[in-house]
């Protein structure tokens, strides 16, 4: 879809060369940040280009995605210019089984940034949601989505920001608009995303990745909305867990205790937050 850069004059283009000014720093994490009008998914465009080389640090950001994907093969979609569509090639030099946490690390960073440039309060529901408030009703800002890449990992991130009510993919999404956020402008927004992540992600790399030396998993812990609050989890092999979500372990598994005193962890599942608990 082709579109004017003033056909919504609330949802002016992103600028490239200044975004990438901003961000772009000597012993930095980033090497190039580019903006494109248009693509299927950032996410697949980076994953393709990894296995040509293509350089540790690289972000793509699209104005509109016409086959964004999330977790469990779900799609992803939204007006042009109306949210933050962005994928970052990453080669941590850490242990491979630590990679599992580079999506919590994402939405840490993306929490922190968005809830200091935006003012609003964004939590975190286990393993990669983004959330906000609009009115009394506990809504999806984004989402994270990790793929390995040989070598590599590509993580991509989707975020409402000026979705108005009649534009919401669904009943239960909602925007920084919505939520009565300070700041929509979706450069600023960025340029605090993309700084953010870059010193936490040095503070894990650091740490080689421990979530206990490089205080992730006590981050996490402090911004997740899971937490505390009764779930119901649909696990594979259609599977359902019901308790109280308690911790994140090590591994950044989510720790449900049942109601008949066991507990377990969950590396991978669909979480419901039971309503009227938590």
């Amino acid at each position: 879809m082709t579109f004017s850069p003033w056909s919504d004059l609330d949802r002016p283009p992103l600028r490239g060369a200044a975004l990438e000014r901003a961000v772009l720093r000597p012993g930095g994490l980033w090497t190039s940040v580019r903006v494109v009008p248009e693509t299927g998914s950032t996410n697949s465009d980076l994953v393709a280009a990894a296995a040509g080389g293509l350089a540790a640090g690289t972000v793509l950001v699209a104005e509109e995605q016409t086959a964004g994907r999330g977790r469990l093969a779900r799609s992803w979609t939204a007006p042009a210019r109306s949210g933050i569509f962005l994928s970052m090639l990453l080669r941590p030099e850490v242990p491979k089984h630590r990679w599992g946490w580079l999506p919590l690390l994402v939405g840490v960073a993306a929490g922190s940034a968005l809830g200091r440039a935006a003012e609003t309060e964004v939590r975190l529901k286990w393993p990669n949601d983004l959330l906000v408030t609009v009115g009394a009703e506990e809504r999806k800002l984004g989402g994270i989505l990790a793929e390995l890449a040989g070598d590599a990992v590509v993580v991509g991130i989707g975020l409402n920001v000026s979705l108005r009510a009649e534009e919401l993919p669904v009943p239960g999404a909602g925007s920084l608009l919505l939520a009565g956020a300070a700041v929509t402008d979706r450069e600023t927004l960025l340029r605090a995303l993309l700084r953010g992540f870059d010193e936490l992600y040095g503070e894990w790399v650091a740490g080689e990745g421990d979530p206990e030396l490089s205080g992730l998993r006590a981050a996490y812990q402090a911004q997740c909305a899971t937490l505390g609050r009764r779930v119901r989890v649909e696990l594979p092999g259609d599977r359902v867990l019901e308790g109280e979500a308690t911790g994140v372990d090590g591994d950044g598994r989510l720790v449900v205790a049942d109601d008949e005193g066991g507990t377990t962890a969950v590396g991978a599942g669909d979480v419901v937050h039971v309503r009227g608990q938590g």
